[in-house]
């Protein structure tokens, strides 16, 4: 099995990581995007090329059965354990135990040493307290003192407590990021359409219990009688030519209602799972709904995380959330790729492509700020994620266009994937690059960026900026990092004034040609891709820099902690 560019870059990233850092790595790869390809190779290379023995920890049985199949299909060879008591497992002594955490969090003694702890839907480990993942980590520890934890996810980033890497977290940095727009861009995700339901439903009554709505207010709101025929018909109406409709419920009662209306009053036959359906009737239900035999699927809070079904079409939000990552995980279910599949239809009916945003670009809200504050929004110049209320970008000086902001009456208009209005872009070959220590006008306080211009055309220059010296761990420098990482084989510096003077020397790869964009309503175009030659070698000797991290197949067994 071949894994795609993007899932060998996070492998690599990994190791990099790894070899270079004592801290715990995170990988952010969308829903449908592969996750469990890039956690086989981990394993595979943590036995075969190290020796290590490796524990994946999954919540799911779902989950761990993908992982179990596709890791049996990159090394047949390796020896494979599973510890599940929903798969009737309890398998010890190999060098990969595929493991529910549920089934394991008071058992890391028995396991023995472990190496490597792999979570898949990192998003759920806790941030504080105890917790079935915190206890059995603590345990593993003690047993392995150089064990090293991998956390994969889709949705990095917790409804309470905000992002799920921190220093004082288990998992503390993301070394690889892969966003939805880039895969659905290059063909390995579903493009998303959305459109509103045609009954508006008003949430401002709603109260709010721990950071989401109260979830009987909520099944009430969207259980009424009306509510429900109008929603019903709706879906009826705009899936006529889909295969596969998964709808997400407010709450057991709401569902079971959603499914009669539309067997009563439509003659379609939908089926219904929630967490209290027997286990047989559940995998019966799926089975039929995954194979095509049952187009229509409604369900409360089981259908998320690891549910695999490429075949759905349409996703049908009757449930408003104020947890940007259950908004993605039901959106997600519509991201894979299938036979005959072009699109993925997004009904939503709870308003909350309007309150997060589109899905590649979720809008989060700080942990501190007061209700209401404004989103967050993108400078076109330098890419930098900043308050929606400045008028001018604070890390690049880029003045945003004064222009009056509409919203249409219905929510049919938001786009479910940001950009979706036909963007062009072109390509420009490069004949020259510059780089340049760049100061804010008129604030002396600010951090310096380094500006690279590439020269296209006659006498064309086209800009960005990389925030080499703002604050670790924000957007802004990993971004910055994540570029000089892939035009250079020396480390990034960790001042822009040295980063000039060793991009002006030769440290950085040439580049041969830049994509441009320029999006519907933007004043400005910005740099998309970049097509890059060969990493020069290093400007000095390796003992008098950094160390910077390599890919996978340049370390040795030296350099991994195992």
């Amino acid at each position: 099995m071949e894994l795609r560019p993007y899932q060998r870059d996070a492998v690599d990233a990994v190791w990099q990581h790894i070899a270079t850092s004592t801290t715990n790595p995170a990988v952010v790869i969308p829903t449908g995007g592969g996750k469990t390809h890039v956690i086989a190779q981990l394993c595979r290379d943590a036995v075969e090329r190290w020796g290590g023995r490796v524990v994946v920890l999954a919540h799911v049985k779902e989950l761990l059965e993908q992982t179990a199949g596709k890791l049996r299909a990159v090394a047949p060879d390796l020896p494979i354990g599973v510890f599940s008591a929903g798969l009737g497992r309890r398998d010890l002594g190999y060098a990969v135990t595929i493991a529910g955490i549920q089934s394991v969090y008071q058992r890391a003694h028995d396991l023995d040493p472990l190496d490597l702890v792999i979570v898949d839907e990192a998003h759920l480990i806790p941030p504080e307290g105890e917790g079935m993942f915190r206890r059995f980590l603590t345990d593993a520890r003690d047993v392995c003192a150089h064990q090293r934890v991998i956390g994969l996810t889709a949705t990095p980033y917790r409804m309470k407590t905000g992002m799920i890497c921190a220093p004082e977290h288990i998992l503390n940095t993301i070394c690889l990021e892969i966003g939805v727009k880039e895969l659905i861009t290059q063909g390995y995700l579903c493009p998303l359409r959305s459109r509103a339901g045609k009954a508006e439903v008003d949430t401002s009554e709603l109260h709010v219990r721990g950071g989401e709505f109260v979830s009987g207010e909520v099944e009430d709101l969207m259980d009424k009688e009306g509510l429900v025929e109008s929603a019903c018909a709706d879906i009826v109406a705009a899936t006529m030519n889909r295969r596969s409709v998964l709808l997400f419920c407010s709450g057991v009662r709401h569902g079971e209602h959603v499914a009669r209306v539309l067997r009563d009053r439509h003659g379609v036959d939908c089926g219904f799972v929630c967490g209290e359906t027997p286990t047989k009737e559940r995998d019966g239900v799926i089975g039929r709904f995954k194979s095509g035999a049952l187009k229509f699927l409604a369900n409360v809070n089981v259908l998320t995380t690891g549910f695999d079904a490429p075949n759905v079409d349409c996703v049908a939000l009757l449930r408003p959330t104020l947890s940007p990552g259950l908004y993605y995980q039901m959106v997600g279910r519509g991201f894979r790729l299938a036979p005959g599949k072009s699109d993925c239809l997004v009904l939503d009916f709870g308003g909350n492509v309007l309150r997060h945003g589109p899905v590649d670009a979720i809008r989060l809200a700080d942990a501190n700020s007061a209700p209401g504050e404004a989103p967050a929004k993108q400078c076109p110049e330098c890419d930098a994620l900043i308050h929606a209320a400045y008028a001018t970008c604070p890390e690049c000086g880029h003045v945003f266009p004064e222009r009056e902001i509409k919203h249409a009456a219905a929510a049919s208009d938001v786009e479910i994937v940001s950009g979706n209005k036909s963007p062009t872009r072109r390509s420009e070959t490069v004949s020259e690059v510059a780089y340049h220590i760049h100061h804010k006008r008129n604030d002396p306080l600010a951090k310096p960026t380094m500006r690279v211009e590439y020269r296209v055309g006659f006498n064309d220059w086209v800009r960005e900026w990389v925030c080499i010296e703002h604050p670790p761990g924000g957007y802004a420098r990993k971004k910055a990092e994540q570029w000089w990482r892939a035009r250079s084989n020396d480390a990034m510096p960790d001042a822009v004034e040295e980063a000039v003077e060793w991009a002006r020397a030769g440290a950085l790869v040439k580049t041969r040609s830049i994509t441009i964009e320029k999006k519907p309503g933007d004043q400005w175009e910005q740099i998309v891709g970049h097509e890059l030659g060969e990493k020069p070698p290093r400007l000095e000797d390796p003992d008098n820099l950094q160390e910077y991290a390599r890919v996978a197949d340049e370390l040795d067994a030296s350099e991994i902690p195992f």
